[in-house]
């Protein structure tokens, strides 16, 4: 997939299904894709903001009838990735393990802890692959979100790590506790593994987080559903704001030098002598560049 194809939509967005109603957005398609994977959480819709294509999937379904752990995280990935979108930005709902962060506030994180267990958690099966993900989110567009955030007026933290939980229950009291003495910012259910396979797709991947509550550690606090809707329906236009100033100012000519466009250089284990034509043909849209011919 070449970088300059004029077609590439580069700029895609992963969140609720309303964060595509924002100021000067135009809608210009719904396209159904489908993938290695089976379908994405829902059709993609691509829209137009100042000259700039962007593709949005609602991670949870247009009905939100997907729990956190059955969200089809790898069709998501590839679905955009098939597009030529290269920077994701994720919107992610998430309860606060720290004081200052209060429900409201918006978390741009640099590190997660994955306590996931049974979700898929690679694109590649029968390939071996190791990318590195000591830094889970790409710096350039974590820069880049937290400098929008600032400027529409919105509290934003720079950074954090985010324990990705199972769930779909909330945590325990002494989970809370215990994540809390992990060094952890943030607890939530989304972001793995997200990630993860954003990194195995070469692609930029940072996440907005938005704290609608402060979890269950402090005393008499406990995680109400009403009370985290509320802050979210508040939250949502700040979002917007945020989004459409994000959209324009992703530097796009900074792609070929950010590392995430070549995760997988050094990480294919396997001989491609090994690797079978059907592997070669499913993965064709991540791994020609590396296999090449047969």
């Amino acid at each position: 997939m070449s970088n300059d194809t004029s077609d590439r939509i580069h700029v895609g967005i992963i969140g609720g299904s309303g964060l595509y109603e924002m100021e000067g957005l135009k809608i210009l398609e719904t396209r159904e894709i489908d993938t290695p994977f089976g379908s994405p959480s829902a059709p993609v819709v691509i829209g137009e903001l100042g000259g700039r294509s962007v593709a949005f999937i609602p991670r949870h379904g247009v009905d939100h009838e997907f729990t956190p752990s059955a969200v089809p995280y790898q069709a998501n990935i590839w679905a955009l990735k098939s597009l030529g979108v290269f920077w994701v930005v994720a919107v992610n709902a998430v309860g606060s393990l720290r004081e200052e962060i209060e429900p409201g506030h918006f978390v741009v994180p640099d590190q997660l802890i994955d306590k996931t267990y049974k979700r898929p958690n690679t694109l590649f099966e029968n390939i071996v692959t190791h990318v590195s993900l000591a830094h889970p989110f790409t710096q350039e567009l974590r820069e880049v979100l937290v400098s929008c955030a600032q400027e529409e007026g919105v509290t934003v933290h720079d950074s954090g790590t985010y324990v990705v939980m199972e769930g779909p229950a909330f945590s325990t009291k002494a989970e809370s506790e215990m994540h809390r003495q992990w060094g952890a910012h943030l607890i939530g259910m989304t972001a793995m593994p997200e990630a993860r396979l954003a990194r195995e797709a070469e692609m930029a991947y940072a996440s907005i987080c938005l704290s609608t509550d402060y979890d269950c550690w402090r005393e008499d606090d406990e995680v109400d559903v009403s009370a985290v809707l509320a802050v979210l329906k508040k939250n949502i236009a700040n979002v917007q704001r945020v989004l459409a100033r994000v959209i324009p100012a992703i530097p796009l000519d900074a792609e070929s030098s950010c590392g995430a466009s070549s995760a997988l250089e050094y990480a294919i284990m396997t001989r491609p002598s090994a690797i079978s034509d059907d592997a070669r043909e499913r993965y064709a849209l991540v791994l020609d560049k590396y296999l090449g011919e047969r």
